[in-house]
């Protein structure tokens, strides 16, 4: 199965181990050393455990600026909360767009004391114009969400973008993005339209599957696949396999990078760290 406009695989990489927060162990595959963004995403984790020891201590009290942290969750629950008094449940099938923008304080906390915890955090970088927006929160119950099929035994949920004629809740997001969670539920083909101007990637989380043209590239689970030009995107499964698809429009800006704080310049570097120890986030 191809289509004209197709995207092919132009790098497959492994995810590598990595702990964040309090010392939650997750797979970091975006900002790795073979990695260390794929514009305008700046980090990809996953985490996933049925171990509480893994995942218990959460992310405590935590800054971000300039840019936007997305977290979608498979299975468990986590609870959001902040500096300006915001607080939310996150639950299975749930998001979080949190445009961090000019300055924020905040935490994230399992809701749990066993069972399996799962997701992905994203990190969306903002473009200079927009990176001192004041915050905030989309935050998005799973029945908010609209599932499309997109192949025989293919079904997607669409956290951005527009697929097949259903639009995901996110809004107003400076890079336009694209982020569909794919489910095929035995040995399927789909195939999913992407703006050409993005940039494109593929995480497959559950299983493998192929990419591409003719027989296309295989992508075990637990690797990313980077896509190169075009408008859509085949993929193949010989088994029941899920995995996400995430597009964005590059920002072609410099980045300057600092822990939670990501700006244009080292400069802008420096007076985050002042402003976050003076208190003014």
């Amino acid at each position: 199965m191809t289509h004209a406009g197709d995207r092919n695989v132009t790098k497959v990489l492994s995810g590598m181990p990595a702990t964040d927060g309090a010392g939650v162990r997750m797979t970091r595959v975006i900002a790795t050393p073979e990695l260390d963004h794929f514009d305008p995403f700046l980090l990809l984790d996953e985490f996933r455990s049925d171990d509480p020891n893994d995942y218990i201590a959460g992310f405590p009290d935590h800054p971000h600026r300039g840019f936007e942290t997305v977290t979608y969750m498979l299975a468990g629950a986590m609870k959001h909360g902040d500096n300006k008094g915001n607080t939310g449940l996150l639950g299975p099938g749930s998001v979080q767009w949190m445009t961090a923008g000019r300055g924020i304080v905040h935490s994230e906390m399992p809701q749990q004391e066993d069972g399996l915890m799962w997701g992905f955090q994203l990190w969306v970088n903002l473009p200079a114009g927009q990176k001192m927006v004041e915050p905030r929160y989309q935050d998005i119950p799973a029945s908010d969400v609209p599932e499309t099929a997109v192949g025989e035994n293919v079904v997607a949920r669409i956290i951005a973008g527009e697929l097949h004629g259903a639009r995901g809740p996110v809004s107003g997001v400076a890079t336009e993005p694209v982020y569909f969670d794919v489910r095929c539920r035995g040995p399927a083909e789909a195939w999913l339209p992407t703006p050409e101007t993005h940039n494109v990637f593929v995480y497959p989380y559950e299983r493998d599957i192929s990419i591409g043209e003719e027989e296309g590239t295989p992508v075990t689970r637990g690797n990313i696949a980077l896509l190169g030009p075009g408008t859509s995107v085949s993929v193949r499964s010989d088994t029941a396999a899920s995995f996400i698809l995430v597009g964005g429009m590059p920002l072609n800006e410099p980045i300057a990078r600092y822990g939670p704080f990501v700006m244009n310049t080292a400069d802008e570097i420096r007076q985050a760290i002042m402003d976050f120890q003076a208190g003014r986030f």
